[in-house]
């Protein structure tokens, strides 16, 4: 399924932004995959490690940034994102897209809270499985990001406590292959009045620049910058 840009999302701005342009040049390379949440870290991202590292983000042919959507979507287009790059670190998340209610057998986002998930646990474990094994084969240094929380209300219908249980799925397949953890979650959780949109997934530009500082700091603990 193609992610629809969401109510809220930064991707609704983003598009505007010369994303190739703002890359922060270094010699060592990152690559940021992840949903809309992480669109709306990355420029700050960028502009915390300018200079040091090489921070990118999948884009779309147009040069906007690509909402790396379900975990579905990270096994059908990693190759892709990946490229041919030498990547240093791969901070990556999916989760968000994976548990938010669907029509069945049509596919389409529902506010309805008793529809289906779009992805259920044990799919969206076996295909997080399959994205850390590629991942695995760049060499790369790889930093997981839990799903961030949210409220009540949110549309498309998303249940809080859905949050929890794909994180807790997520994080087992990442100690099985003893990936770092970012964790998002628990950093963000009792400060969602100053940092998120009002019933929203989605976080205004302050609370993306709170994520990045963490983004950056989990960067930072597993690979020396100080001379790149």
């Amino acid at each position: 399924m193609t992610s629809v840009i969401e109510q809220g999302s930064f991707e609704e701005e983003a598009n505007e932004y010369n994303w190739a342009a703002t890359s922060s040049g270094g010699r060592k390379h990152v690559l940021i995959l992840g949903d809309s949440i992480s669109i709306g870290y990355t420029p700050h991202v960028q502009k915390l490690l300018a200079g040091k590292a090489h921070v990118v983000r999948p884009l779309k042919p147009d040069g906007s940034p690509e909402n790396c959507g379900d975990s579905g979507m990270g096994v059908e287009h990693m190759d892709r994102w990946l490229g041919d790059t030498r990547w240093d670190v791969i901070h990556f998340n999916f989760g968000l897209h994976d548990l938010k209610r669907i029509t069945p057998g049509m596919g389409v986002h529902s506010n309805d809270p008793t529809q289906p998930t779009y992805n259920s646990l044990e799919q969206y474990t076996a295909n997080l499985d399959k994205i850390v094994v590629r991942l695995k084969q760049t060499g790369a240094t790889l930093i997981f990001a839990t799903t961030t929380p949210y409220p009540e209300g949110v549309t498309p219908s998303r249940i809080p406590a859905d949050a929890v249980k794909y994180n807790e799925a997520a994080l087992g397949v990442m100690a099985r292959h003893h990936i770092h953890i970012n964790d998002l979650y628990t950093m963000v959780i009792d400060k969602l009045d100053a940092v998120q949109m009002p019933v929203n997934v989605h976080f205004h530009q302050e609370g993306s620049a709170v994520l990045a500082t963490q983004v950056v700091t989990c960067i930072l603990e597993v690979i020396d910058l100080a001379n790149a």
